[in-house]
């Protein structure tokens, strides 16, 4: 079913006709893309308009189940829904007589951190807040029997999702896929977020990926991001991956792609995973044919400038000691706050003195492409292809120039996968062998000193970023994983080359944190 949706006649929000309920049920699967915990939907409209038919279709849609029984909340005022997507509230204000009936029913507790669906929200005088989408229905006879127009108006910061919105349906419908149907994707632990586009002979992945914020100044009067040579919009990942597919791996074919608003038009590499089962596993055939693929791109001479577009590049940044330092440094101001521990500036400066002289080795690496989030939630399953085209990769945006064993690392200690110690160790002979094949003067010596440096460096990164995710963005689910990093990094700090360290950990942090 393709709808339009065009700007309106006074510049100030968007307008789309809905000649069915087919169509009503597209405008809610195209909006959910949009939506986030803590965003307010207003339904305005006469009696018979169709608000409790667009909001029955939202819930579904972010559901992404059809059959999901939403009754309507008109006696009750309100009814919840908890979704993989997070709560949803739908609530409907008719019988509301006074706005400060809105406190006796909880509203303001049922719809925090939800995604609110409100009908008659007039009702509720000034109590709801400004920055909210508001759809505004109508009965429109001129578009048959069941047509409905509807009126979408962004307030306060909603404005610009609005107007991301309408460039996006325009770009998907100048790639072909206007008619497809939406199914939200689960995204990441970023800003980004996903929708796969179905068509009945093909599909494609929608990418909203609005520019990161550089964040306040944390060194030298640059914020983490630079520091860490994080990308910052999606420019790298299109040089990225054009950059793979000219090596013939298998990254996603970008479709079409607006580079300044961040939205991106790709090919839909399917779901099929190396893991499987619950809890999941590594499937061990493929996390080698994983490896095959690392092996493969570490024993090329690879260019550390990459195309974007005509006249535009991307420099991949080195992945040097500052950024490794800044990055280890993580777990000084997250990791340790959440565990309570508390370290004065000489420990602290003792901790980045010995990870500056541990990281030493690292420059005199020869320097290749490193993915930096390889590791399963970014690994795809592509059976009909060949050879090393049976990996499918995404997630590489971040990429920079640097020692080979990261990535390795990154796969063989996936953070949130449990790898046996036994498959850890196949895969680092399975790799080692492949690059002796290919370069009998390849040091495996030297290569598992540098793979147990490099994993301790990612191990406590990520301990901070977990941390992170939980103290400032709300997201406590990746607590779960610490346990499983915390053994990856005591495994890596028995690494003989890299006693002091271990020191310095088993001075600072609890003694069960090093216990396998």
């Amino acid at each position: 079913m393709r709808i339009s949706l065009t700007r309106a006649a006074d510049e100030a929000g968007l307008s789309v006709d809905l000649p069915s309920l087919a169509a009503t049920h597209q405008l809610a699967a195209t909006l959910t893309l949009w939506l986030a915990p803590g965003d307010l939907v207003a339904l305005s409209g006469d009696l018979g308009s169709g608000k409790t038919a667009f909001a029955r279709a939202l819930i579904r849609a972010l559901a992404d189940d059809p059959h999901i029984e939403v009754p309507s909340p008109t006696f009750s005022l309100m009814v919840g829904y908890d979704l993989p997507r997070g709560r949803v509230v739908h609530a409907d204000f008719y019988r509301v007589a006074d706005p400060e009936e809105l406190v006796e029913i909880g509203w303001e507790d049922q719809s925090h951190d939800a995604i609110a669906i409100v009908e008659w929200p007039e009702r509720a005088g000034g109590a709801l807040r400004a920055e909210r989408l508001d759809i505004a229905m109508e009965l429109a006879p001129d578009l048959g029997p069941d047509g409905r127009r509807a009126r979408l108006t962004g307030g306060g910061a909603f404005a610009a999702r609005l107007d991301r919105l309408h460039v996006s349906e325009v770009l998907v419908e100048a790639s072909g896929f206007g008619a497809a149907e939406r199914h939200h994707m689960q995204g990441d632990a970023s800003t980004r977020s996903y929708a796969r586009l179905v068509l009945p002979d093909r599909s494609a992945i929608l990418m909203n990926a609005p520019r990161r914020p550089d964040g306040p100044p944390v060194r030298r009067g640059l914020p983490y991001s630079r520091l860490a040579h994080l990308a910052e919009d999606v420019r790298a990942f299109v040089a990225v991956a054009r950059g793979l597919r000219a090596e013939g791996f298998s990254a996603p074919e970008i479709y079409a792609a607006d580079l300044d608003r961040g939205l991106l038009l790709i090919e839909d590499l399917g779901d099929a995973g190396v893991i499987q089962g619950s809890p999941p596993e590594p499937i061990k055939a493929r996390y080698e044919a994983a490896i095959d693929v690392l092996a493969a791109l570490h024993g090329r001479r690879l260019p550390n400038v990459l195309p974007i577009a005509p006249q535009s590049e991307h420099v991949l940044p080195p992945y040097g000691t500052e950024a490794l330092l800044i990055e280890v440094e993580l777990m000084l101001d997250w990791y340790l706050p959440f565990r309570h521990i508390a370290i004065d500036q000489v420990v602290r400066e003792e901790f980045v003195l010995l990870w500056r002289n541990a990281l030493a080795p690292t420059l005199d690496e020869p320097q290749t492409w490193v993915l930096r989030d390889y590791h399963s939630p970014n690994l795809l399953w592509l059976a009909e292809r060949e050879g090393l085209a049976r990996v499918g990769l995404i997630d590489f945006q971040d990429a920079v120039m640097g020692p080979a064993a990261y990535d390795v690392v990154s796969l063989a200690q996936d953070a949130r996968l449990d790898i046996p110690e036994s498959l850890e160790l196949h895969l680092l002979g399975h790799y080692v062998r492949q690059r002796r094949g290919a370069d009998p003067g390849f040091d495996a010596r030297s290569f598992a000193h540098l793979y147990a440096l490099l994993g301790a460096q990612r191990a406590t990164k990520i301990l901070g970023i977990f941390a992170r995710l939980n103290l400032r963005d709300g997201k406590p689910n990746y607590l779960r994983h610490l346990p499983r990093i915390r053994r990856y990094l005591t495994r890596c700090l028995g690494h003989q080359e890299l006693g002091s360290l271990r020191t310095w950990y088993e001075a600072v942090l609890p003694a069960k944190d090093f216990q396998t």
